[in-house]
């Protein structure tokens, strides 16, 4: 059966919960209740996993902090020996405009921390990526935007934003990834 790991950036820890940079951890917290399974804590992350449609998806949220998150996902491809093409980043973008998504192939860490991380572990920018927009051209401090809680208003959209997202990562393993980016990018 063909496994897939589902990698959702965010920081770990109860300061971090419902921030912008964590939208990668909500994306899979959505994912894992969908199918009625739980999260466990493991080595470098905390996993889960579920079959859909003949698939094995391996889901975790690394424990490392955002900034290290290259470890967890090194760990776990080694240890579940999965292919760099069945590996999927969901992750939060503060280029892109808010609640617009975007699935590419591989490309550059585009000035995130985790994404640098993980390329510097796994020596390839070759990965996928889901980009979830966070941007506001509008802010002050980058830190402190990414840091921040998600505001009211912005919790309307999220919802609907972080289903699509699920879906997206359903497609990515049975329907491939380009597929799902014909299907899915520039609709979103």
């Amino acid at each position: 059966m063909k496994k897939f790991l589902i990698v959702g950036l965010g920081n770990f820890g109860q300061d971090y919960v419902g921030t912008r940079h964590n939208i990668g951890f909500e994306v899979l917290d959505k994912l894992i209740d969908k199918h009625d399974k739980k999260f466990e804590v493991s080595r470098h992350a905390l996993k889960s996993s579920f079959k859909y449609k003949g698939k094995i998806f391996i889901c975790i949220k690394p424990t490392t902090l955002m900034n290290l998150s290259g470890k967890a996902v090194k760990y776990w491809i080694q240890k579940e020996k999965i292919d760099i093409e069945n590996i999927l980043i969901v992750t939060d973008d503060l280029n892109i405009p808010f609640c617009q998504l975007r699935l590419r192939a591989r490309g550059s860490s585009g000035g995130h921390n985790g994404l640098k991380n993980i390329e510097d572990n796994l020596n390839t920018s070759n990965y996928s990526r889901l980009r979830f927009g966070i941007g506001d051209k509008k802010m002050k401090s980058q830190v402190d935007f990414v840091l921040g809680k998600w505001l009211e208003i912005e919790k309307i959209s999220l919802r609907d934003k972080i289903s699509l997202s699920c879906r997206i990562v359903l497609s990515f393993g049975t329907d491939g990834l380009q597929n799902t980016m014909n299907n899915f990018n520039n609709k979103v």
